[in-house]
């Protein structure tokens, strides 16, 4: 099954032959090599592109291990081109299985595949394009060391529509993706069972196990573990290493501190296995630093880390929402509006309170605030839902997602109500 990726072919397109270096990230498993290795390569051999004008390499395979070393892959590399010879694309899989070696020429320093791509660059009529599933292999120092000639690409797992396009149960198709999520593969897959069982197999064979020996924690494995089940039944919710901390302390009886749990969850979304969203005061224009909420990459995974037990859908119908706003390439916060309201036993005093706003959307100067509600069944519900919305004075859009199925309008107020379903198909851009 093909599965088309235009948002990011097009991504792709429009940096070809830019002279600079295209970094795809993403979680592993997401369709990064599938979108480079297949997706581009045919579309380039369709452009009259020779095959052997494309040189391919995936790092994670055992075979390819003696080309971790900066120093191999170079020479390898060079090897394949003919300089002046007209064009080569050189397409890397898994870059962060590049290792750091000592420069054996000088006294200190040493070599890594950020060395290896810059001299390659040089080559007249390079175009190069790596992948990677580390966050780290763009630390603020590699970055540096680029002098700004890389472009990243950062590929999701599919979205909701995405999967509807390709799945050809359009009638269970949001269920489906509900419960299993974006990952390709999954496609392929017919039983609950078996997408079941992947989606465990990732988890146990591939991100904890890259987390671990990355960050070679092989004695804290028991950690990890019950670090991503708290974090995965906790979607939605506001917490920070301190609370995780005392969670250890007093339901798993395990001494953990707040600075290594932070330092864990670091790891975490350094895989892209999670994304934090931080507090953002609407009307005090100023971040809270803590506590963060944190959602998953792929709902998928999510719901696989806790055997499926916790499918309630109103932090999955949030989560799914995160992923899509990000996917398409906004900032996302969670909004806070303070608000002074007035007593039900004595009216006569007034208290502060904050009022949260599920999302605040923003690119470039464009802005909307978004509330995630999985029904309103009467006006009591719909007041609460939105009494965030109508403390914000401002004349950005303001958007209430409902769970049901609902034909899209406005409010007295100017709010704008939409399906759940409507929304994922359609994005922001488009309802």
């Amino acid at each position: 099954m093909e599965i088309e990726r235009p948002y990011y072919m097009n991504q792709l397109l429009r940096r070809q032959n830019n002279g600079r270096i295209k970094i795809i990230t993403g979680i592993r498993r997401c369709g990064k090599s599938y979108l480079l290795f297949h997706l581009f390569r045919n579309y380039l051999i369709s452009q009259g592109v020779e095959k052997d004008r494309i040189i391919e390499l995936a790092l994670d395979e055992l075979a390819n291990a003696r080309l971790r070393n900066p120093f191999e892959l170079d020479a390898w590399i060079r090897k394949q081109i003919r300089p002046y010879s007209g064009k080569y694309y050189i397409f890397i899989d898994e870059i962060q299985f590049s290792t750091e070696e000592k420069n054996p020429y000088v006294g200190e320093g040493t070599v890594t595949f950020v060395d290896t791509l810059l001299g390659l660059m040089k080559i007249p009529g390079v175009d190069i394009y790596v992948t990677g599933s580390n966050s780290r292999m763009l630390s603020t120092d590699i970055l540096t060391q680029f002098r700004d000639r890389g472009d990243e690409i950062h590929l999701n797992p599919l979205t909701f529509s995405e999967f509807y396009e390709a799945t050809p149960d359009k009638l269970h198709a949001l269920r489906d993706y509900s419960n299993f999520g974006g990952m390709p593969y999954l496609l392929s897959l017919t039983t609950p069972e078996e997408k079941s069982d992947y989606l465990k197999f990732l988890f146990r064979e591939t991100y904890i196990r890259d987390v671990v020996e990355r960050n070679h924690l092989k004695n804290d494995e028991e950690v990890l573990d019950i670090l991503l089940d708290f974090i995965s039944s906790a979607i939605g919710s506001f917490t920070n290493p301190a609370k995780l901390e005392n969670r250890f302390r007093s339901e798993q009886k395990i001494s953990v501190s707040h600075t290594t749990i932070a330092q864990y969850l670091k790891y975490f979304e350094e895989s892209y296995l999670i994304r934090s969203a931080r507090r953002f005061d609407v009307k005090g224009s100023r971040y809270f630093s803590t506590p963060l909420k944190y959602y998953f990459t792929d709902i998928g995974l999510r719901n696989a880390r806790l055997n499926f037990r916790q499918v309630e859908q109103t932090h999955i119908m949030e989560n799914m929402i995160f992923n899509e706003l990000t996917a398409a390439g906004y900032n996302v916060d969670i909004g806070v509006v303070p608000v002074r309201q007035r007593d039900p036993d004595n009216p006569d005093i007034r208290r502060s309170r904050q009022l949260e706003i599920d999302f605040i959307v923003n690119r470039g100067t464009g802005r909307c605030y978004i509330q995630s509600a999985l029904n309103m069944d009467n006006r009591e519900k719909q007041e609460q839902e939105t009494a965030s919305l109508r403390n914000v004075n401002d004349s950005f859009r303001k958007i209430v997602i409902l769970g049901n199925d609902i034909l899209p309008w406005h409010d007295e107020n100017g709010i704008f109500y939409v399906g759940f379903q409507d929304f994922l198909l359609k994005g922001l851009s488009g309802i």
